[in-house]
């Protein structure tokens, strides 16, 4: 199975959702960076299972132990290798799934693919608990980030039909970091509320619901990309479908500016007070051409319903090939959305032209040829 991520930095992501651990290495760090543990934890703690009635059941601590790559919380140089104890499995409630393919799951297609020898239990390595180590490595690089000014963030713009208004134009990093602190992190104090209900009636009728999540990385220079296959919105569409259960990713306005006439969709540029050149509008998420044009790079990110739910659904039986009813047991989300806003975070901070500063000053560099 793929799970290696090559550029400035690498990094391999390992384990089952009902395995004995998960977790990922970091490769080409460079040596000498401060990493403040506690808000590696704080991270964590934004993502981890079991907290209340939206998310699973499954309880895990989402504890990393750090086997390399870091000493008295200074990086050495060496590849960074964190994991995370898996501890709160039910591995039985998925017995069926190793013939009854799950509708809207990897089941089927991992079937084919892996001769079907793939792990099920708990969707296994296609599981979004794999997501807790990218949460991991995503904090560090939000932590190097912060020393060169670049700040990352991100709130729930909308789950089902309920809304939250999107980034300012002008967002800081002040609004970032106040959202950073919220559990559910939305603009809109009261909007989270109908939010839940929204997520509690699914759950009642053994049902579930997606959403939007709205992300964007402050201070990232102009002149950041490439146009065409390098382009800045390649690579970052790429880490962001890399989340599970991601099915659209856009910048800007992009869902809604092909309704708008080119006056309207451009964004005009124009000196500030201290002679910096801004402009007046961020439709096209601060990239244009494929490269960044100083303004605040933007993106949202939808995520579809947890395929894994209680109510019965028609599938197929792949051993004695009938078609069957299915009724999923076990611990499932009712939505995603909430816990994957600091995953979407980690995705942005992660890219590699993103958030480095310009060819000759990336905020991640290479180990020498001889280490």
């Amino acid at each position: 199975m793929g799970a290696t991520y090559k550029n400035n930095i690498e990094l391999t992501i390992f384990g089952e959702s009902h395995g004995k651990a998960i977790g990922i290495t970091i490769g080409n760090l460079p040596s000498g960076i401060q990493i403040d543990l506690d808000e590696v934890s704080r991270d964590m703690k934004r993502r981890a299972p079991g907290q209340n009635k939206m998310s699973t059941a499954r309880k895990e601590a989402d504890q990393v132990e750090i086997l390399s790559g870091l000493q008295d919380g200074i990086t050495t140089g060496a590849p960074l290798t964190g994991v995370i104890y898996n501890s709160d499995q039910h591995s039985k409630d998925y017995s069926l799934l190793k013939t009854n393919m799950r509708p809207g799951h990897s089941d089927y297609p991992a079937y084919i693919k892996y001769k079907g020898f793939n792990d099920v239990r708990g969707g296994g390595h296609f599981s979004g608990r794999i997501t807790a180590p990218i949460v991991f490595a995503g904090n560090i690089a939000k932590q190097i980030l912060k020393q060169k000014c670049i700040f990352v963030g991100a709130h729930i713009l909308s789950i089902g039909n309920v809304k939250d208004e999107r980034f300012p134009y002008n967002v800081d990093e002040t609004l970032l970091s106040s959202l950073s602190q919220k559990q559910y992190p939305t603009i809109k104090e009261d909007v989270f509320e109908k939010m839940e209900e929204t997520i509690l009636k699914a759950k009642e009728n053994l049902d579930s619901v997606g959403g939007k999540v709205e992300c964007v990385a402050l201070h990232v220079p102009a002149g950041v990309g490439e146009p065409f296959f390098d382009s800045l919105e390649s690579h970052l569409s790429s880490l962001m479908f890399s989340i599970p259960a991601v099915k659209s990713v856009s910048f800007g306005d992009g869902e809604s500016i092909d309704e708008m006439f080119g006056s309207e969709a451009n964004d005009c540029y124009y000196y500030d007070e201290e002679g910096n050149v801004r402009t007046s509008t961020n439709h096209n998420g601060g990239i244009t051409g494929g490269i960044t044009n100083g303004m605040p790079v933007s993106c949202t990110v939808t995520f579809k319903p947890t395929p894994s739910i209680a109510k019965k659904q028609k599938t197929i039986n792949i051993e004695t090939k009938e078609n069957v009813e299915l009724k999923i047991k076990g611990r499932h989300d009712p939505c995603i959305v909430q816990r994957a806003v600091v995953v979407v975070e980690a995705m942005m901070a992660l890219d590699r032209k993103s958030t480095r500063l310009n060819s000759s000053h990336e905020w991640i560099s290479r180990m020498p040829s001889s280490a």
